[in-house]
């Protein structure tokens, strides 16, 4: 019985210093201030799980210090967000599909981390509004244009308005961002889990007076 015990108050010893060690880990990795400690662990965790379990190489998305920003990028999986908050140093809130937003288990992260969900079946113009306060206090949002998981070599079709919308009413710039190399590409939980050589290409801004950007912004954002 005695050994037994000190077996277990060993093993609970390094379960600690193990937990100390990650945690610690996670608070070194932190780039972004959430406002919150458990999100700045959070955010250190995403990073070195980018880093290194899915080798991630990028190019930062080089966002003003403060003030509204539009982050748009391709969408190829459940991963992409996770890598989108890997390459910003300010703290970004994304327009995501009601039915992920309300995926069992995660609400609370969405809402921790200023997700928008957007109704597609219903009135996605308030998701838009929604996110035009945001933009308007001064935060930066990004959104997935292409409206759904796009694999390469896919027919591509013109992409939605709501990003240029956005910044054109906020007068803001507009950020695209090429996502590959993902190894789980058309699946949310495979491209989390599925091990990826993933490469995240940022481009300089684009000006919202300039209408012909958004066919400039496709070809960014496709990797045309």
């Amino acid at each position: 019985m005695y050994e037994t015990f000190t077996v277990v108050i060993i093993l609970l010893i390094l379960l600690g210093v193990l937990i100390t060690r990650a945690l610690q880990a996670c608070a070194e990795a932190h780039q972004v201030e959430w406002g919150q400690t458990w999100l700045n662990y959070i955010d250190g965790l995403n990073r070195l799980f980018c880093k290194h379990y899915h080798r991630l190489e990028y190019t930062p998305i080089d966002l003003p210090k403060e003030g509204p920003a539009v982050i748009v990028a391709n969408h190829l999986s459940g991963l992409d967000p996770f890598l989108l908050f890997t390459a910003t140093r300010r703290p970004i809130s994304f327009l995501i599909a009601r039915e992920q937003y309300e995926r069992f288990g995660l609400t609370w992260l969405f809402q921790a981390t200023g997700c928008i969900p957007v109704d597609r079946t219903g009135r996605p113009e308030l998701a838009l509004r929604a996110a035009l306060r945001a933009l308007e206090a001064g935060k930066v949002i990004a959104l997935f244009p292409q409206g759904k998981i796009v694999a390469p070599g896919e027919p591509h079709k013109p992409l939605k308005r709501g990003g240029l919308w956005l910044a054109q009413h906020t007068h803001c710039p507009i950020y695209p961002v090429h996502i590959s190399g993902i190894r789980g590409v058309g699946h949310i939980f495979r491209g989390i889990l599925w091990r990826s050589e993933a490469r995240l290409e940022s481009f300089p801004p684009l000006l919202w007076t300039e209408e012909s950007n958004l066919e400039e912004l496709q070809k960014l954002i496709e990797g045309n």
